[in-house]
């Protein structure tokens, strides 16, 4: 299964890049910027990712991010995911960036756009991967501040795919968030979310009604709304879900009572992903196989999986249908 699983051609519609940052290209971006870093060690630093809830892991994201300094940096970041994700069967990557975060730290949009737009054309050139780019908004900041980047964001309206929320959910709701989806809606740029993690089912109708998404990220506390179920049944949604996240963050003690299942059953359309894959258990390579084990499915839950995928994607019409034969010629 797992050479069926790794020859599997494999859309991640679910990546935060500043995620994908592994301890050793953290360690060598710190000597290169001269980045004081709190572990004294590679080992050091992977032991401290343990986490006991969504923002406990962010705090230690963030502070990973402070490496990230030049254009330089976030080109090799955005490089050693894509090889690593082309080396376990991945066609083709969609990533969340958080201007934000570097923001605040000094890191200006155009720094962070240049090195991952280069890299994203290294990526096809070199690896034959198709990728795309989703800016982020963080939610819990001001939704006027999003706005700001967003409008800032101009001169690179055409390079964005989609535009997405995320960070930490509870007590930020979609809604506040209204005017700045608007404006990417009038701007003709397709909006997504995070939604139904930590935060309750509601915060997914909030991001289908208000926000007007086309796909919602994460999205397994659906199930606790059964008209919301069909809802997402009939309309087609996507779930970008991320099993081995939802397991390191404590959204279900183990994988085996992941609702991965039941959301298969109930008839929605699912996708599996690697959310952040440094810090919770690898690749989506990985988390085919933990579900695998997990839920005993054979070929053709996976062949679905990767087909709901590729139609999902942010890719071309052209895009598309050569990874639908790649897709057909795998099995």
């Amino acid at each position: 299964m797992r050479d069926f699983l790794t020859r599997l051609p494999k859309a991640e519609l679910h990546l935060h890049i500043e995620g994908s940052l592994e301890p050793e290209l953290m360690f060598a971006l710190a000597e290169r910027n001269g980045v004081a870093l709190p572990y004294a060690s590679v080992e050091e630093a992977r032991a401290a990712y343990d986490f006991t809830d969504l923002q406990s892991f962010l705090d230690l994201y963030y502070q990973g991010m402070s490496v990230l300094r030049t254009a330089e940096d976030f080109h090799d970041l955005a490089m050693d995911y894509f090889r690593r994700a082309h080396a376990e069967g991945v066609v083709h990557v969609e990533m969340h960036f958080d201007p934000q975060a570097h923001r605040v730290r000094g890191v200006e949009l155009p720094v962070v756009m240049e090195g991952l737009s280069l890299a994203r054309r290294h990526a096809e050139r070199e690896l034959g991967l198709s990728t795309a780019l989703i800016m982020a908004f963080l939610r819990d900041r001001d939704a006027a501040e999003a706005m700001v980047l967003l409008e800032e964001a101009a001169p690179y309206w055409e390079m964005l795919d989609a535009v997405g929320l995320d960070s930490a959910e509870r007590g930020h709701p979609p809604s506040k968030f209204v005017e700045v989806f608007e404006r990417a809606a009038r701007l003709g740029i397709p909006r997504v979310a995070h939604a139904g993690e930590e935060g309750p089912p509601a915060y997914i109708r909030e991001a289908l009604d208000l926000l007007d998404v086309c796909r919602i990220d994460h999205g397994v506390r659906c199930l606790e709304d059964p008209a919301l179920v069909a809802r997402l049944r009939d309309e087609g949604m996507v779930l970008t879900v991320c099993p081995l996240s939802n397991v390191r963050l404590k959204v279900v003690e183990r994988l085996e009572e992941h609702p991965l299942p039941r959301l298969l059953d109930a008839g929605l359309r699912v996708t599996l992903n690697s959310d952040d894959p440094a810090y919770f258990g690898g690749g989506v390579l990985d988390n085919y196989l933990a579900c695998q084990r997990a839920f005993g499915w054979g070929e053709a839950t996976f062949i679905q999986l990767a087909g709901t995928a590729i139609e999902a994607a942010f890719v071309s019409d052209r895009r598309r249908l050569a990874l639908r034969r790649q897709l057909a010629d795998s099995v």
